[in-house]
Order: structure tokens, then C-alpha cells, then sequence
């Protein structure tokens, strides 16, 4: 084959026609034509990496130089050098690239680096461990999918973030077993305590009603003996409970049986009330407390009733009917009281005193005939004698 001023030897096709032969090695040249063409599809639709490429575009011109084909050689020499030429400038904007992206990822994961080592640097009695632990359960399933979709970092920063991530994770953990294992001891002192205060309170069933108070007191020690784990709460607290269920189930058999046997007291009560109603119209106040008195030892005698409500209600109406001849008894002492009877028994001589002088002194009005003073004076004198009509004179 020619190429420019010289000829070079192709090879030797020894079995066959000159036709056959020059056919057999365009088909070679045919070969390499698509092998450069296919870099160039591949170059144009993007979808591959430059520095590959170029590594292949070495690979086919080592085939093409010298190759044993018959073809335009020289054209696709200089289709290679023109694909080498582009792929190296796309080679440098990808390394720019994967750069800008090695230094994005090592930004995010020194930022999962950072966010851990905060986590594993609190202090463990201020941790909400089920909550944290699914914050570095979070942070640890991010840092593995940027480890699988992200660039490959610098072998050296690698392994030094993931040694902090690791070493913070650790400490993590570490602070988090020795909680769970305080968690443990504590849950079983408070089972251990919680489990004799219920040995105590079933041991209260023979009492009845009687054990409620003690029931009471084993209720505060229950609520200051903390935690056991929720599933032995919830057992040892059933139990707990029923047998203060039982307790109060006792006293209500007794409210309900002395309820049922109040029935009767309480309409004897009513009947009293009914007759203690006409007490306060009882004019003799002494006789209206005589019997008053008769009927609170009548109530007396009847007892307690049940329920307190009840009770309540009845001696409250019971309670108005004695204030009410109280506050007659607090009048009548009042008037009866000698003290005030002198002050008004002199008060009442003053009065008649001054009524004898007021009736002189209209009589000499009258004698004067003076309108205006018999008028005055007769105003003057009547007051008087209302004043002392009011005092009873």
C-alpha cells in the first residue's frame, strides 16, 4: 500500500486471488474505521469518561500505526489525533470536577464526622437514649450510602474521617451500655421493691376496710420506688391495684349495707324535722327551746345515718330551726337584760317628764290662741309620746 512518497508491505493473502486478497484486508481497515468511530459515538454522547477514552484512543492507534489493512490510514491518524486532542481537554475539565466533588464529600463527611463526635461528647445523664441512638443509627446509614454513591476520597483523609466517625460511634455505644446496664440494675431494685410492696398490700385482704389506710401509705412507697421496666409495672401494678380494689370493694359492701339499714333513721329524722318545723312559731321562746331539746335527744337516739351526704343534709336543716330559736333566745336576753331595762326605764321617766312640760306649754299656747305655737308644741308632744310608746311606757 502507498503511503505518501512510499510503498509498504501490507502482508501476503498466499490462498487466493489478488481480488480476494486486497478484500481481506480492507475489511481490516474496515475494522479499525468503526472501532474510531465508535469512540468518537461514545465521546460525543458524553456518557463516558474522558481519561477512559483516551485511554482507548492509545490502545486503537497502537493497532492503527503499521497496521496490515489497506485504507486511508493517514485519515485515521488524524481522527485519533483530533479525538486525543478533545478527550484531553474534557480529561481536565472532569479532574476539575472530580476534585470540586472529593472536596463536597469530604466536606459531608466531616460535617457526619462532626455531628457524631457532638453526640458522643454529651453528657450520658442528659441523653434521650432512644432517640440518640436512632440519630447515630441515621448518621451511620448516611455516612455508608456516601461511602457507596460518593467519589472515592484520598486514601490518607479516608481513613482518618472514618476513624474519628468510628471512634466517636464507640464512645457512643460504650456510654450507652453502661446506661442500659445502670438501666438494668435500677429496674430490678425497683422490681424487687415494688414486688414486696405488693406481698403487703395482698396481705391487707383479711383486714377488709380496716387495711385502706395502710393500702394508702404502701401507695406513696410505690410511687417513690421509681421504675421496674414497663412490662413488670404494668404485671406488679395490676396486682397492686387489685388488691386495693379489694380493700374499697370491702368498704363499699359496708357503705351499701349501712345505707340499706339507714332507710328507716333517716324518715324518723324527717318525721322529727317535720315536727321541729313548728318550733320557731312557738310564741313561749323558753317553751320553744323545751322542745326543740326534746327532739335533738330524739335525733340523738336515732343515730348515725348513712351515707354522709344524707346525714349532712338532715342536720344542716335540723341546724337552721335551732339557730333560728337562738337568735329569739339572743332578743328575748336583750330585752330582759336588766341593764338595758334601767336604761330604758330612766330614758322613759325623762320622757314622761318632758311630756308633762310640753303639755303645760300647749295649754299656754292655747290660752295665747297663737296658731304657729300650739302647732309647735303639739308636734313636740307627739313626738315625744311616740318615743316613749316605743320604749313601752
Amino acid at each position: 500500500m502507498r503511503e505518501g512518497d512510499q510503498w509498504r508491505v501490507v502482508g501476503q493473502y498466499p490462498d487466493g486471488t489478488p481480488a480476494e486478497a486486497l478484500a481481506y484486508f480492507e475489511r481490516k481497515f474496515a475494522d479499525l474505521a468503526s472501532e474510531v468511530a465508535l469512540i468518537e459515538a461514545r465521546h460525543r454522547g458524553g456518557g463516558a469518561s474522558a481519561a477512559d477514552l483516551r485511554s482507548t484512543v492509545k490502545t486503537v492507534r497502537e493497532r492503527v500505526t503499521g497496521a496490515a489493512a489497506v485504507g486511508d490510514i493517514a485519515s485515521l491518524e488524524a481522527r485519533l489525533d483530533a479525538l486525543d486532542e478533545a478527550l484531553s481537554e474534557a480529561s481536565a475539565e472532569e479532574a476539575a470536577a472530580h476534585r470540586q466533588a472529593v472536596d463536597a464529600a469530604i466536606a459531608e463527611r466531616t460535617t457526619l464526622v462532626v455531628q457524631i463526635e457532638e453526640i458522643a461528647a454529651r453528657d450520658p445523664k442528659s441523653i434521650q437514649w432512644k432517640q440518640t441512638s436512632a440519630e447515630v443509627t441515621a448518621l451511620f446509614e448516611r455516612w455508608q450510602a456516601h461511602q457507596a454513591t460518593g467519589p472515592r476520597l484520598p486514601k490518607n483523609i479516608g481513613q482518618q474521617l472514618w476513624k474519628r466517625f468510628r471512634d466517636a460511634r464507640a464512645v457512643f455505644d460504650k456510654h450507652r451500655r453502661e446506661f442500659y446496664a445502670g438501666l438494668d440494675e435500677s429496674h430490678k431494685s425497683a422490681r424487687d421493691a415494688k414486688a414486696a410492696l405488693v406481698e403487703r398490700a395482698e396481705a391487707l385482704a383479711s383486714k377488709g376496710e380496716d387495711g385502706i389506710a395502710a393500702y394508702r401509705a404502701l401507695l406513696d412507697q410505690w410511687k417513690s420506688a421509681g421504675r421496674a421496666g414497663k412490662k413488670a409495672d404494668d404485671a406488679l401494678w395490676a396486682r397492686f391495684k387489685a388488691a386495693g380494689d379489694a380493700l374499697y370493694g370491702a368498704r363499699a359492701d359496708r357503705e351499701q349495707a349501712d345505707a340499706e339499714a339507714s332507710k328507716e333513721k333517716i324518715a324518723a329524722k324527717k318525721a322529727l324535722l317535720q315536727e321541729a318545723a313548728a318550733v320557731p312559731k312557738e310564741k313561749d321562746t323558753a317553751k320553744a327551746r323545751s322542745l326543740l331539746t326534746g327532739i335533738q335527744r330524739r335525733w340523738d337516739d336515732i343515730g348515725r345515718v348513712f351515707p354522709r351526704e344524707a346525714e349532712r343534709a338532715l342536720d344542716d336543716d335540723l341546724r337552721k330551726i335551732e339557730q333560728a330559736v337562738k337568735a329569739r333566745e339572743d332578743s328575748d336576753w336583750k330585752s330582759n337584760n336588766p341593764e338595758t331595762k334601767a336604761r330604758q326605764n330612766d330614758m322613759t321617766q325623762q320622757l314622761r317628764d318632758a311630756i308633762a312640760k310640753l303639755e303645760d306649754e300647749v295649754a299656754a299656747a292655747v290660752a295665747t290662741k297663737d296658731k304657729a305655737k300650739i302647732a309647735k308644741a303639739e308636734e313636740a308632744l307627739a313626738a315625744r309620746k311616740a318615743w316613749l310608746t316605743a320604749l313601752g311606757g
